[in-house]
């Protein structure tokens, strides 16, 4: 069934309906290079051949020099033009698709214009869509934090004095971002045996998990030395990805104390491949959860619906093709924003930068069924979860596919979404000196 807005073909229910409009990173068989586009229903607008046919002629005030960021191997360059540039865009591409278009001769109307940039999804490549320089993960879902603070506290302290007076975070690993559908190698490491034993033993991780998340890339950076309002932080936002943050969980427990974790999470995070603007999910603000402590100053947002009404699940697709649902929770389950995680990253002076990441901790709701991590719903590996009658999980498998969805939006409403953050677990190579 086709979107009635759009001369496209727009199947209803697509996650890249008109009102989206979502940036990524292509190559095609007709050229190697990377270049940016837009997805929109089952197609991708090929910028880089549509700016290359003249496609942005009648967008007024729009330099040579912003449509060459169009022909870069990321997003940065173009992202770093500002919010007021990529709105700009996206509204005149949402008018090139528009079905009473006022560009007809721009697109809708041009054959060889179309031929040379409008693709069917499956017949382009997608790539990071950004450089990403920096990468920091919060946790910011109040019901995971205290869901895993019952587990390995009492339960009565399950959140950490510390919690709810600033954003809690740590540096993640940049380098091992990875693009969604990249296999993930089970990691190897130290752990112990169990929970008594003074020892540690070397192997191959054995509580692998997921964390379902979401991750802001941004758009603005800020110098050495000098803090980021917090009511001004928004405007250093791009867009925003699905993130699973995969974590080894035998592997965090015996390294994380003092510092924190390391390689239980560095070996591989994953993101979306299309990144949401933020002007596209602007319609879907709401409050995030209370918090009733008196947050300093810098922290103190004016702005009460700064998180996002979105629908998330995590889908489990076994080795013999079974699949479930293992989770479905909604974005308001953050207890912080995306513009105080900034403003608590940079209040000490650190800089960001255009491309950097920060990931907003594990979204979990409060019941079984929305919770965002196989730790909790395994409660700490101590139960067998039903993930469906005929699927049982404690943590994952060598070849489960784990599948994250978002989206903002329902049936009679054009959806925002994301498309989908998936990786397959892949058996780790043994070294030849590995005793198991």
């Amino acid at each position: 069934m086709a979107n009635h807005d759009s001369w496209l073909d727009i199947p209803k229910g697509s996650h890249f309906s008109r009102a989206n409009i979502p940036f990524g990173i292509i190559t095609t068989s007709s050229s190697v290079e990377k270049h940016a586009a837009i997805a929109i229903g089952d197609h991708v607008l090929d910028l880089h051949e549509f700016a290359r046919h003249q496609g942005f002629m009648e967008l007024q005030d729009f330099p040579a020099t912003h449509i060459a960021t169009f022909s870069q191997p990321s997003l940065n360059d173009f992202a770093a033009l500002g919010q007021d540039v990529h709105t700009k865009v996206r509204r005149y591409l949402q008018n090139v698709f528009a079905k009473e278009t006022p560009f007809p001769g721009v697109l809708r109307d041009n054959t060889e214009t179309q031929r040379a940039s409008l693709f069917w999804r499956d017949q382009v490549t997608l790539h990071l869509p950004m450089k990403i320089g920096g990468y920091t993960d919060f946790f910011a879902g109040k019901n995971h934090a205290y869901n895993c603070g019952c587990i390995f506290r009492d339960p009565n302290k399950a959140l950490q004095p510390n919690y709810l007076h600033l954003p809690v975070a740590y540096n993640s690993r940049a380098s091992s971002v990875v693009l969604s559908d990249t296999g993930i190698h089970r990691p190897l490491g130290q752990f112990l045996d169990n929970p008594s034993a003074t020892e540690s033993s070397f192997g191959l991780c054995r509580r692998l998990d997921i964390e379902l998340e979401l991750g802001a890339l941004l758009c603005k950076g800020n110098q050495l030395g000098e803090p980021i309002d917090v009511n001004e932080a928004e405007k250093h936002i791009f867009g925003l990805v699905l993130l699973n943050d995969w974590s080894a969980r035998d592997i965090q427990a015996w390294e994380a104390v003092p510092l924190g974790p390391f390689n239980a999470k560095t070996f591989a995070t994953t993101i979306s491949a299309w990144v949401v603007l933020k002007d596209a999910l602007d319609t879907f603000r709401t409050p995030g959860m209370l918090n009733e402590t008196k947050l300093h100053p810098y922290l103190r947002e004016a702005l009460k619906e700064n998180v996002y009404d979105m629908n998330l699940e995590v889908e489990l697709t076994t080795t013999n093709g079974e699949t479930a649902t293992l989770s479905r929770t909604n974005g308001r389950n953050l207890v912080y924003s995306f513009a105080q995680m900034i403003a608590h990253h940079t209040i000490g002076g650190c800089p960001l930068e255009v491309g950097d990441l920060i990931g907003s901790g594990t979204i979990s709701g409060a019941e079984p069924g929305t919770l965002g991590s196989l730790l909790e719903a395994s409660h700490g590996g101590k139960l067998s979860y039903d993930v469906s009658p005929t699927i049982k999980r404690t943590f994952l498998e060598d070849g489960d596919r784990v599948t994250i969805r978002g989206w903002c939006g329902g049936d009679h409403s054009e959806m925002v979404g994301f498309g989908e953050c998936s990786g397959t677990i892949l058996p780790a190579p043994k070294p030849l000196w590995l005793d198991t």
